[in-house]
C-alpha cells in the first residue's frame, strides 16, 4: 500500500515510481492534443480566403503613408495584430502590451518563413511613437487612423453598437466592453499583386501569442486568476510592475516606510 502525503499548496507527495507513472499517463494526453492541435491548423489552412477589393491607406509613425501591400514588405504573408489603442486613449492597452511584448524577438524567425508581423491601431501615429519609444519596442505599427480597417475587421466599434451592447465581435454580437478590441488577421498577396484575407481571431483565439500564459499553465499554481475580477487583471505595462525585488518583501511580509 503506498503511503501519500499532501502539502499546504495541495500537492499529492508520492514516491520517484508513482510520480513516473502519473507523468506518463498526463504525456499521452498531452500527445494527444499536439495531434489534435496539428489537425485544426491543418483546417484553418484549407479555410477558403476572400479577396481585398478596398483600398487600404495607413500612416508609419515617421508620417509615412502605405497601401496594405506595402505592409507586406516584399514578403506574400502577413499577419496583423489589432492592437487596442484608441485615438483618444493615452497609452494602448497593458493586455496588447504584454503580447507585443513577444513581438521583436519573433520578427527575424518569421521573415525566414516568408511571414512579415505588424501592429495596427486607430491611434495616430504621434500617438503610436510615443509609446512604442516608451514601451522600447521595434516591431512595425501604423496608423489606421481616418480608414475603415478597424471597422471591417471587427475591432472598433461605434457609439451606438457599445450603447445597445452589440458590438460585433468575435463572431457574434453579445458585445464587448470597450469601443477597440484585440483580434489577429492574416493575409497573403499572390504573385499577380491581390490580396486575400485567409483568417481572423478574436478573444481566447489570441492566447496562442501569449507566451507568458504558456509558461504559466507550466507551473504548479497555472495562472492564478480565480479570484481576480476578470482574466488578466493582474497585468501592467511592463514598465508599471513593482520591482520584482519589492514585490518579494511586500509578499514576505516586510514594511517600507
Amino acid at each position: 500500500m503506498t503511503t501519500q502525503t499532501q502539502t499546504a499548496t495541495a500537492g499529492i507527495i508520492v514516491s520517484p515510481e508513482e510520480w513516473l507513472q502519473a507523468r506518463k499517463r498526463l504525456l499521452a494526453k498531452e500527445k494527444e492534443f499536439t495531434r489534435l492541435r496539428d489537425e485544426l491548423s491543418r483546417q484553418r489552412r484549407e479555410l477558403p480566403w476572400e479577396r481585398i477589393e478596398k483600398e487600404y491607406v495607413f500612416t508609419r509613425p515617421d508620417g509615412r503613408q502605405e497601401t496594405l501591400a506595402d505592409l507586406f514588405d516584399g514578403r506574400s504573408q502577413l499577419l496583423v495584430y489589432h492592437f487596442m489603442f484608441g485615438p483618444e486613449w493615452p497609452e494602448g492597452c497593458p493586455s496588447c502590451s504584454m503580447a507585443a511584448d513577444h513581438f521583436d524577438g519573433s520578427l527575424v524567425h518569421l521573415a525566414q518563413r516568408d511571414v512579415t508581423l505588424i501592429a495596427v491601431s486607430r491611434a495616430r501615429p504621434e500617438q503610436i511613437a510615443a509609446f512604442q519609444k516608451r514601451m522600447g519596442w521595434r516591431f512595425p505599427w501604423v496608423s489606421s487612423y481616418g480608414n475603415d480597417f478597424n471597422r471591417d475587421y471587427r475591432v472598433s466599434f461605434t457609439p451606438d453598437e457599445m450603447a445597445q451592447g452589440n458590438a460585433p465581435y468575435n463572431y457574434d454580437r453579445k458585445g464587448f466592453p470597450s469601443e477597440e478590441a484585440p483580434g489577429l488577421s492574416v493575409f497573403l498577396k499572390d504573385e499577380n499583386g491581390e490580396i486575400f484575407h485567409t483568417y481572423s481571431t478574436y478573444a481566447r483565439g489570441l492566447e496562442e501569442l501569449l507566451g507568458v500564459y504558456t509558461y504559466l499553465d507550466f507551473t504548479p499554481k497555472g495562472r492564478d486568476e480565480a479570484g481576480l475580477p476578470h482574466p488578466m487583471a493582474w497585468v501592467r505595462h511592463h514598465d508599471r510592475y513593482e520591482p520584482a525585488a519589492r514585490a518579494h518583501a511586500c509578499c514576505s511580509g516586510e514594511t517600507h516606510a
